[in-house]
């Protein structure tokens, strides 16, 4: 087969996936057939992207944004952010997954968790009526927030997650610590802001849309605790160090960006969440 996106070829990708054959099934019978496979990663990549935008303006869905973008072309195993080369451990071309082993080291994880335990609180989420927060019993756990910049530690993070995923940090939300004990979760959710919400105009008046999230992992959970993507069947296992980052490029459930943290069966789970918006966040 010539490595060539044909018409057919466009056709095939299109119905298969409406079908719902997941993309690594895709990329194996390209393969099987002659494709390079990341030359068939990209072409489904952007067979489906293009057939999402035409479907998105018949249905009259909000536009695509751009969003951040690890330099993942070559399929490269370490990418360099900054001070620490970043290990690539898996890789989901829609929705966009990327698994980062060896983010962060296990001392600044601890110094994270020690500097954030004395400022928890019960975690809330967006009251969508006003724009406001409240207690969610869809969100079990204890969280508090940290200033963009606010500690040299924060500073250092931020400065290696912008280079890592190619955006701004003045684009990034302070950074989230949220902490499960047993039996806490959060069920699925998306991340972005949904326009149609009366409150939604007051949160994205700050920096526009959420475009990408990161999730650190800080500790190591004895069981349970992994954070799900139901639309793929994909659960990415907790491991201190690691992070999984996911884009969105506009805020509706074609993203296939629907997530959730499983309930922590035994131990406990510490995180760190950054979220990315389309512009400097204030």
């Amino acid at each position: 087969m010539s490595q060539a996106i044909t018409s057919e070829l466009r056709q095939w990708i299109v119905a298969q996936a409406a079908a719902g054959v997941t993309a690594p099934s895709l990329v194996e019978a390209m393969r099987k057939v002659g494709w390079n496979e990341d030359v068939a990663v990209d072409a489904i990549e952007q067979v489906l992207r293009g057939h999402l935008d035409k479907v998105a303006q018949e249905q009259g869905w909000p536009a695509a944004a751009p969003v951040p973008d690890p330099a993942l072309d070559d399929a490269p195993l370490l990418l360099d952010a900054g001070d620490r080369q970043v290990e690539v451990l898996m890789t989901l071309a829609s929705p966009r997954v990327v698994l980062f082993g060896n983010l962060l080291s296990s001392e600044e994880c601890e110094q994270l968790i020690a500097q954030a335990s004395p400022k928890l609180q019960r975690s809330l989420t967006v009251q969508i009526a006003t724009g406001g927060s409240e207690v969610n019993a869809q969100r079990t756990s204890d969280g508090m927030f940290f200033e963009r910049g606010q500690t040299p530690l924060i500073q250092r993070l931020e400065e290696r997650i912008a280079r890592l995923v190619n955006w701004p940090i003045e684009n990034g939300e302070g950074l989230q610590i949220l902490h499960y004990q047993p039996g806490a979760e959060y069920k699925p959710h998306y991340d972005y802001f949904d326009p149609q919400h009366a409150g939604s105009a007051k949160i994205l008046a700050r920096g526009g849309q959420r475009v990408g999230t990161l999730v650190i992992y800080l500790n190591n959970p004895v069981k349970g605790g992994g954070t799900i993507f139901p639309d793929v069947h994909l659960e990415v296992s907790p491991r201190q160090g690691n992070a999984v980052f996911f884009s969105y490029e506009r805020p509706h459930p074609s993203t296939r960006s629907l997530h959730g943290g499983s309930p922590v069966i035994e131990g406990e789970k510490w995180i760190a969440t950054k979220w990315l918006r389309e512009r400097e966040f204030r």
